[in-house]
C-alpha cells in the first residue's frame, strides 16, 4: 500500500465541503478512514459533473471525459492531480472496481447528448449511472455483509437523484434539458412548453405527485441496506435518506412549485437530522446484545 497522501484527500475534503450540499452532513459521520475515501469519491463525481454542466462545446466535454477515464485507467503521463492521487488511494484501500467509476462517466456523458427521456426505462438507466454507480462504490467503502446490499444501494441511488430531478426542474429546464419522462407529461396532460414556461396547474401537481411517490418507493426499497451494514457505517446512508426524504416533503409541501424558489433544507435542519441519526447510531452500538 502506498503512502496516504494526506494533502490529496485533504483537497478532495475542502472540495466536498464545499460543493456538497447536502452528503458532507452524512459524511461527517464515518470514521476518517472511510470518511477520506467518500471525500475523493465525491470530488471526482463532482469533476465529472463539472465537466458536463460547463460552458464547453460537447466535443471539449468528451475530451475531458475521455481524460478522465483515462486517468482512472492509469493511462495519462498528465501533470498530477490531487483529486486522482487521493482516488488511486482510496480504490486501493477499499478495493474498489474501478468500473464502477467509469459507470459514473457514462452517465455523465449521457448529458451531452439525450435531453430528454421517453420513459421511465431509460430515465432509470441514467439514474443508474450517475446515481447508483455511487452508492455501489460508497458500499464498497462502508462494507457490506451480503451481496443483497448492491440491489438496495442501487434503489437508494435511484431514489435520490429522481429527489434532484424534482428539486431541479427549473435549473434543468433553463438547460435545455427534461428529465421527467415525456410519456408521463403527456399522461397527466401536462406538455413540455408548459414546464418551460413554469405552468403550476392542477395537472402539473398531479404529475409531481406521481414522481415523489415513486420516489419514495426507491426510498423504501434502499432503507433495506442499512441493516446490511455496520452499525457505525449505516448512518451515513441514513442521513441522506432523512436529507433526501425531508427534501421530498419540502417540495410537496411547496403545492410541487418548484419554479418560484430553489426547494432545500436550512443548515439547521441538516444538522439535526445528522445528529439525530447519528445519535440513534450510536445507542444502537452500545445496545446490549448488538455488535
Amino acid at each position: 500500500m502506498t503512502t496516504e497522501p494526506q494533502a490529496a484527500y485533504t483537497i478532495c475534503r475542502n472540495i466536498t465541503r464545499a460543493r456538497a450540499k447536502n452528503f458532507y452532513y452524512a459524511f461527517r459521520t464515518l470514521p476518517s478512514r472511510q470518511r477520506r475515501a467518500i471525500y475523493a469519491a465525491y470530488a471526482f463525481c463532482r469533476r465529472c459533473d463539472d465537466i458536463a454542466d460547463g460552458e464547453d462545446t460537447v466535443e471539449d466535454k468528451r475530451a475531458a471525459l475521455r481524460d478522465t477515464r483515462a486517468r482512472l485507467r492509469g493511462e495519462v503521463g498528465a501533470p498530477p492531480d490531487p483529486v486522482f492521487e487521493a482516488l488511486r488511494h482510496a480504490i486501493a484501500t477499499f478495493s474498489i472496481p474501478v468500473s464502477l467509476f467509469e459507470e459514473v462517466v457514462d452517465g455523465v456523458e449521457m448529458d451531452l447528448v439525450k435531453i430528454r427521456y421517453d420513459t421511465f426505462e431509460e430515465l432509470r438507466k441514467y439514474c443508474s449511472g450517475v446515481a447508483s454507480s455511487v452508492g455501489l462504490i460508497g458500499i464498497e467503502v462502508l462494507g457490506y455483509r451480503d451481496e443483497a446490499a448492491k440491489g438496495y444501494a442501487v434503489d437508494l441511488g435511484i431514489a435520490m437523484q429522481l429527489t434532484n430531478i424534482l428539486r431541479d426542474v427549473k435549473e434543468d429546464a433553463e438547460r435545455g434539458r427534461i428529465y421527467i419522462p415525456l410519456g408521463e407529461l403527456a399522461a397527466f396532460g401536462y406538455t413540455q412548453q408548459q414546464l418551460m414556461d413554469g405552468t403550476v396547474n392542477e395537472q402539473f401537481k398531479d404529475l409531481m405527485r406521481f414522481q415523489t411517490a415513486r420516489a419514495r418507493r426507491y426510498f423504501d426499497s434502499g432503507s433495506r441496506l442499512m441493516p446490511l451494514l455496520g452499525l457505525r457505517a449505516r448512518a451515513c446512508p441514513e442521513v441522506l435518506t432523512g436529507i433526501y426524504s425531508a427534501l421530498l416533503t419540502s417540495i410537496e409541501r411547496s403545492g410541487y412549485d418548484v419554479f418560484q424558489r430553489r426547494i432545500g433544507l436550512s443548515t439547521r435542519r441538516k444538522l439535526f437530522i445528522m445528529a439525530k441519526t447519528w445519535a440513534a447510531s450510536l445507542i444502537s452500538k452500545n445496545a446490549p446484545g448488538r455488535a
